[in-house]
């Protein structure tokens, strides 16, 4: 924190002070040695920094202006004035700091990396990546940079970005407190819940005291399906809660209606959330634990109408992220309006490809559908491994795109030597997600692949596909209950018009592509799983060529065993097939009803009724 100048016997005690966190003190001893030298600057800044930890924000800030005034051409105070204006939450004010302290120190690693924290506060989420990125490039190796610019990244919704930047995470332990916090909130926001375990509960070992370490790590249990040890962790805060601070104490309370829901004390959790408020300005995932909250105890209205507010703080953020989706005609779903033609199939060159035993099986569906509970029956086999959803053929069609190849239209143009080195492309991202097994065959469980169908084709034309179906008002209001991550899905999510939309494109463009290529396809109803469940199992194991279907059968305590499972159904699939989701819609009927005759082609053709059960059998 301090200038880098000589010490001397007074700032020498200050500095002690400072070692110590007696902040107090230090404060007390630069005031002292200020009434002598009322214009040093090294005793002006450690005044001012005793301040701020002091959480005394605003008594820091006319310091720092003082300094600012006195030493203009220092980046040093201009950096620490933006930051106790940012605390303060004068974040206009705190740019201009920020802009100031660059000018002076463009070569800064650490001012371009707070700069671009506080671009993510004001939702400039790409001119936060921008500046993150600038300083990764100014320092590399240095943990700071690489875990805020993860965090850049990770609102930007570029994932893979952000995972990279925090691959050597254990060459960087132990961090300081709040840094690896922050980095284990990350890493389980990217899906890599063993990480965030490890550095959580390392954090909480060596600080017992931290709260909101603590906090965190009981969220992250709850996360990975470790209730017990979730509340373990819950129990250490017991009658602690009102010397927390303020925002501590608010996550605290949105772990603890999180832990009371899944326990089934339902009234317990929704007046807990329901006191405890937003956690923060935009907070829409308060909103959506609080509409699943209050489903669970039918109340219709109440659920209706905190989805609305979350849907309407979630759109405010997108909007940073893909703001052309929402402009005026904008399609939900580009990518399910274009079509490869009888006519351009007809043009695409034979080309020698792997048989089906050593292609993916491939699970579809509109997400929703039950891919979840297909994918860990299957993975639950030993002749089968599966890995949490990735958009393997989004970042093939990126590459391609970057060499004028586009996604399906180009299709035709792609050779043998193509299309090998795209299938070694995306082996190597599996085995990048995974240990692979080489006994086992890979199961990729993405429901939109069904979008992505002639890549798929091109690539794997032997592949089996199991497509999951469920009914189309159960699908999209189950759907529009979701805080989900990727953010053209959740653009598409947020209004039920939009998801019908959606929904219709999407299973319009796979059965145009279906009935084009002719792959080998499994239609499974959710509805007929929960019928009988062994049934459904035996006419998997029997497309898939698998023997004995009975490892199918015990998916949910292999997914137990899992632990971190990246969709919103993890809570779910840990236990037995139940009929608790079948015609749930049919209570929020007079919500679903003006989207009916959007989806009525689609509920013809799958034989769903809308007063009953399935009444035909499904077409793939």
């Amino acid at each position: 924190f301090f200038l880098k100048t000589t010490m001397t016997p007074d700032t020498i005690l200050i500095a002690e002070a400072a070692r110590a966190a007696d902040w107090t003190r230090a404060e007390h001893l630069a005031r002292e040695q200020l009434q002598a030298s009322p214009e040093r600057e090294d005793l002006l800044t450690m005044l001012a920094i005793s301040l701020q930890m002091q959480g005394r924000a605003a008594d820091a800030v006319d310091v720092y202006a003082r300094l600012t005034r006195s030493s203009p051409q220092r980046s040093e105070h201009w950096s620490n004035y933006a930051a106790a204006l940012r605390e303060l939450g004068r974040l206009a004010e705190a740019a201009d700091a920020y802009e100031r302290a660059r000018r002076l120190a463009p070569d800064d690693a650490m001012q371009a990396i707070d700069h671009a924290m506080l671009l993510l506060q004001q939702h400039d989420y790409a001119g936060a990546r921008e500046l993150a990125l600038k300083a990764y490039a100014l320092e590399p190796q240095a943990p700071y940079v690489r875990i805020h610019a993860a965090r850049a990244c990770q609102a930007c919704r570029e994932y893979e970005q952000a995972e990279d930047l925090l691959k050597p995470w254990r060459q960087w332990l132990p961090l300081e407190d709040d840094l690896q916090q922050e980095l284990g909130d990350l890493q389980l926001a990217l899906g890599d819940g063993a990480s965030a375990l490890i550095l959580l509960e390392d954090l909480v070992r060596r600080a017992p005291d931290n709260m909101a370490a603590t906090v965190h790590l009981a969220s992250a249990n709850e996360r990975l399906n470790r209730l017990p040890e979730a509340e373990a962790t819950l129990a250490r805060l017991a009658g602690k809660s009102a010397s927390m601070p303020p925002q501590v104490r608010m996550e605290l309370a949105h772990v603890l209606a999180k832990v009371a829901q899944r326990k089934g004390d339902i009234a317990e959790a929704q007046t807990i959330l329901e006191e405890a408020g937003l956690r923060a300005e935009g907070d829409y995932g308060h909103y959506y634990l609080l509409a699943e909250i209050r489903s669970k105890r039918n109340d219709i209205a109440g659920t209706m109408q905190a989805l609305q507010a979350a849907h309407a703080l979630h759109v405010e953020d997108l909007k940073h992220v893909i703001p052309k989706r929402f402009e005026p005609g904008a399609s939900p779903l580009p990518l399910a309006d274009v079509r490869v033609s009888a006519e351009e199939y007809r043009h695409w060159p034979d080309l020698v490809a792997p048989e089906a035993k050593h292609s993916p099986v491939f699970i579809v569906g509109f997400p929703r559908s039950g891919t979840t509970l297909l994918e860990q029956m299957l993975d639950a086999h030993p002749r089968l491994q599966s890995m949490d959803e990735n958009p393997f053929f989004n970042k093939l069609s990126d590459q391609l795109a970057e060499q004028d190849i586009f996604v399906p239209q180009d299709m035709a143009r792609l050779g043998q030597r193509d299309c090998d080195e795209l299938r070694k492309r995306y082996l190597g991202m599996v085995c990048d997600t995974i240990p692979r097994r080489w006994d086992a065959q890979i199961v990729d469980k993405n429901p939109l692949n069904m979008l992505w169908l002639p890549l798929i084709h091109r690539l794997f034309p032997h592949a089996k596909f199991v497509l999951a179906l469920r009914h189309p008002c159960d699908v999209i209001l189950s759907c529009y209950m979701q805080n989900f991550r990727s953010s053209v899905l959740a653009a598409a999510c947020s209004d039920l018009q939009r998801l019908a939309v959606s929904y219709v494109a999407s299973m319009q463009s796979w059965l145009h592509h279906a009935a084009l290529f002719e792959p080998d396809v499994l239609a499974v109803r959710n509805e007929d799983i929960v019928a009988d469940v062994e049934g459904q199992a035996a006419r998997i194991a029997e497309f898939l060529d698998l023997g004995d279907a009975a490892p199918l059968l015990g998916f949910h305590e292999h997914a137990r065993r899992k632990g971190f499972i990246g969709t919103p159904s993890y809570t779910q699939v840990i236990q037995p097939v139940n009929a608790r989701g079948m015609n749930r819609w049919l209570r929020y009927r007079e919500y679903i009803e003006p989207v009916l005759p959007i989806l009525e082609p689609m509920l013809r053709h799958w034989g769903y009724s809308v007063d009953g059960p399935p009444v035909a059998a499904p077409v793939a």
